[in-house]
């Protein structure tokens, strides 16, 4: 971390990734830093901490919180967001300063400049225009934003979200993403071609909002919408609104390879939600588990587009939970 100090409440706190986009992420925040400190520096403390490595940027923003910084922003793309977001809590609370501070909670903001940028996306952001992005910080208008939480019940794993989980094919899909990372959004195609290769549709059962478990057959994937978009502008669950205190669940059943390519196109229109073999709902929570014997855990789980872990899994929606720079 680069700057000095502890944290206080004038802070805006940037985390940034340097070796995001394969080291442009850090050229361009060098770039960008002297803007920052003429338009924002006048009425806030402009304060970098740059990651070292995986996970390091939800250690900054947890210090961040703690130390009563008035915003922690993310520089960089989804992966980054969710990391920085991921700092906002802890064992499954939300993080306070460590001293009781008068004035409104630390909120979270985004410079977007990864390689997806899918939660930009959802806003309409141009994700090539730091002017923009400066703009909005110095305006600083805050709504209060919905949260996704992920628990992986097995692993009792506490995980937090902003744009989209899944799971089965589009997770691992997303799990092998970064091997064609350096192929900009071309890779998120990639990806799901390699996913494809050892794909079996499974039989899950799930639990919406508490009620019965219901078997649902031969699924292919399911994906649960704070926001619109993944997989680089996919628009997979359409209608979904960080602000109206619900998640959009999309299944999607019984897709075959050539389902994949021949229907990638209604993906990315947001029109998949017509074919037959999709549906949709709106919930707060849902439980996914495997119909089969316990002990063999094969179908992945991601949020943001990062890997992590394994069904059995259980969503839900924090309403209102963060305060986010729009």
């Amino acid at each position: 971390m680069s700057s000095e100090g502890e944290f206080v409440n004038r802070d805006y706190v940037f985390v940034v990734n340097p070796t995001g986009g394969n080291g442009r992420t850090g050229r361009d925040w060098k770039k960008l830093l002297p803007l920052l400190h003429s338009r924002l520096g006048k009425s806030w403390n402009v304060r970098e901490a740059l990651t070292t490595g995986p996970l390091h940027a939800i250690e900054l923003a947890r210090e961040a919180v703690q130390n009563g910084a008035a915003a922690v922003v993310a520089v960089g793309g989804d992966g980054t967001l969710n990391e920085v977001l991921n700092g906002f809590f802890k064992d499954g609370e939300a993080v306070h300063p460590q001293e009781i501070q008068a004035g409104p909670r630390t909120a979270i903001g985004l410079i977007p400049m990864g390689t997806g940028s899918d939660f930009a996306r959802h806003f309409g952001w141009n994700v090539n225009d730091m002017n923009q992005a400066v703009d909005r910080l110095v305006v600083g208008n805050k709504r209060k934003m919905d949260v996704g939480r992920v628990v992986l019940v097995d692993d009792k794993v506490d995980r937090y979200f902003l744009n989209v989980a899944s799971l089965h094919l589009s997770a691992k899909a997303g799990a092998r993403v970064a091997k064609y990372k350096r192929l900009g959004n071309l890779s998120y195609v990639l990806g799901a071609i390699d996913a494809f290769r050892d794909h079996q549709n499974r039989n899950l059962k799930v639990r919406v909002d508490g009620g019965e478990w219901q078997a649902v057959p031969d699924v292919s994937a399911i994906c649960i919408g704070n926001a619109k978009y993944f997989g680089g502008g996919m628009k997979i669950t359409p209608t979904a609104d960080p602000f109206n205190g619900k998640l959009e669940v999309v299944t999607l059943r019984d897709f075959k390879w050539y389902d994949f390519i021949t229907k990638m196109h209604t993906l990315y229109a947001g029109s998949h939600i017509q074919l037959k073999n999709v549906s949709k709902e709106s919930v707060s929570t849902i439980e996914v588990d495997e119909e089969m014997e316990a002990g063999r855990r094969e179908v992945y789980v991601q949020a943001d587009g990062e890997h992590i872990g394994f069904l059995r899994a259980s969503f839900s929606v924090l309403p209102g939970k963060i305060d986010f720079i729009v």
